[in-house]
């Protein structure tokens, strides 16, 4: 820019503020706003576009302590679980298998089907116990696993027959107080094939109740150290947690 030779100097500012604006445009490309963020940047844990293809990186299996859920307002009115007719009482169940992203997760993926046939709940009510919860889990998450409901759950139940729950949580009748860690370290003792960093624990509650467990498989089954969204710091944050017992 040409600057005239009897310019002064309120002028001078006025034509650097001036060549100051046009370099902004020049570099921003003609707007004032800052472009979108990816959908698929590292903070994002939405859904993202080929999650129904079964685009995710690992299952969280995720084993529920039954009397916990049974002691909150929620299993009051869950007979099916907790009041069942034949009079068993259950300790861990199957909550569900959950596609996992290495940070983040997809949900309610879109899908050809929704629906689960009765026969497939049939055969996984003895470790579901609750047809509402089979239904729930496969339209939350197995429609992310691109599994049709009878392959997740083939698969669901594949990776839970896995596994041998220690001694110390199959039906105790007192409750136990420990640290998270002991869990982890039971579940370790009793499974050979898992590793501390293939287990994580969740607690919630008065108490520090125990929620869940939750074990963490490649997409091929086979047991692998878990992502972010097992961290134990955050899934229970107490150094002592409080296991009811089954009653």
């Amino acid at each position: 820019m040409r600057v005239p030779p009897n310019l002064t100097l309120p002028g001078l500012l006025a034509l650097i503020a001036l060549a100051a604006v046009l370099l902004y445009l020049e570099r921003d490309g003609g707007g004032g706003s800052p472009a979108p963020r990816s959908a698929t940047s590292p903070q994002t844990t939405a859904l993202r576009p080929d999650a129904a293809s079964g685009a995710f990186d690992y299952y969280s299996l995720v084993l529920s302590w039954s009397p916990t859920h049974c002691e909150s307002p929620e299993g009051q009115d869950d007979h099916a679980q907790c009041a069942p007719r034949n009079g068993r009482r259950y300790a861990f169940i199957l909550h569900g298998l959950w596609p996992q992203y290495e940070r983040g997760y997809p949900e309610d993926c879109p899908a050809k089907t929704t629906w689960v046939p009765q026969p497939v709940i049939d055969d996984m009510l003895d470790v579901m116990p609750s047809r509402g919860l089979i239904i729930h889990e496969y339209r939350k998450h197995g429609t992310c696993s691109g599994l049709s409901p009878e392959a997740y759950y083939r698969t669901a139940r594949r990776l839970y027959d896995s596994l041998t729950i220690p001694q110390r949580f199959r039906n105790p009748t007192a409750a136990q107080f420990l640290d998270p860690d002991d869990a982890v370290d039971a579940f370790v003792a009793a499974n050979p094939q898992l590793k501390p960093d293939m287990v994580a624990v969740a607690c919630r509650g008065p108490g520090s109740r125990l929620r869940e467990v939750r074990i963490c498989f490649s997409k091929a089954g086979v047991p692998r150290s878990c992502g972010v969204n097992e961290d134990q710091g955050k899934l229970c944050r107490s150094a002592r947690m409080h296991v009811p017992p089954v009653r």
